[in-house]
């Protein structure tokens, strides 16, 4: 039986470097994505985040509007932060019920103990509910620049292991990074995940336009390097904090240097300045570049 696709976006080779961008909402985030909805192709994938304080039933309505919307939902499952097992498998039936999901990103969540019976994203995937659920995807997370709590091999070792048992239970496998600033480490990154033999679809994590100290207080609560020399790059100095940037020149360099080698990717945008600022951004881009 052949794996299901991710989304249809893979089928083909993109004509531009964002054709087939995914990006990530919160529940709070219904209306900003309403604004935005004119200027999104249809079928865009949207992730739901699963953040502290918020109520299952928000993160559904979220889900629902995305649909409503014409876009595909993908719900966040921060495996620390969920409660119980009938937590996680109400959430789960919910969305796929009102929202007709069958794509899902899993995350291990800030919490360094867990609230619950899940230890870690493995544990999560290891229930079987995904694909009793109907689930068709499952998208887990990547660290080109290293993860906090383990040495690169181990990183390696472990997102070997989950994409393998997605793909032993029959659904596909997506990596989506987190965001970054420094091109050369996504690349370095993903040459060495196909050397390995991952051929998993991969979305690269791109910051959307917003604020220079917002981005950099994103940077520092995620763990992102943002150095002098990586923020330069980026083109921005953190010695002058004033105004706004957007990723034009990291998209022009993945624009330039992505090749075969480093296999199947798109982008993802966290819009750190807005959901319309970074669906504009998009646009514009693609104006001035000749796409779409």
């Amino acid at each position: 039986m052949p794996k299901p696709l991710i989304h249809p976006a893979w089928a083909n080779a993109p004509a531009g470097i964002t054709e087939g961008f995914s990006l990530e909402m919160t529940a709070k985030d219904i209306e900003s994505l309403r604004a935005a909805a004119p200027q999104i192709p249809v079928d865009t994938p949207v992730a739901v985040t699963f953040l502290p304080g918020e109520e299952a039933e928000a993160r559904v309505a979220a889900t629902v509007a995305v649909r409503e919307l014409g876009f595909e939902p993908m719900p966040h499952f921060s495996t620390r932060r969920i409660r119980s097992e009938d937590h996680f498998e109400d959430y789960l039936a919910a969305v796929v019920a009102q929202a007709g999901v069958s794509r899902c990103f899993i995350v291990a969540g800030d919490p360094p103990e867990p609230e619950g019976p899940y230890a870690d994203t493995s544990a999560l995937i290891a229930t079987g509910a995904f694909e009793r659920a109907g689930i068709r995807a499952i998208g887990v997370g990547g660290h080109p620049e290293g993860h906090p709590n383990m040495s690169g091999e181990q990183a390696w070792a472990v997102l070997e292991a989950k994409l393998g048992e997605i793909d032993r239970r029959g659904m596909a496998g997506l990596v989506v990074t987190q965001f970054g600033f420094d091109p050369d480490a996504f690349l370095a990154w993903l040459k060495e995940a196909r050397r390995r033999g991952i051929d998993t679809p991969v979305r690269i994590g791109i910051p959307g336009p917003a604020g220079i100290k917002t981005l950099l207080r994103f940077a520092a609560r995620c763990g992102v390097g943002a150095s002098a020399s990586v923020m330069k790059k980026y083109g921005v100095s953190i010695t002058n904090l004033i105004g706004t940037a957007g990723p034009d020149k990291l998209v022009d360099a993945f624009a330039e240097k992505l090749g075969d080698e480093h296999g199947r990717v798109r982008l993802h945008f966290y819009p750190f300045g807005g959901m319309v600022k970074t669906v504009e951004w998009i646009a514009d881009y693609n104006r001035r570049h000749g796409l779409g």
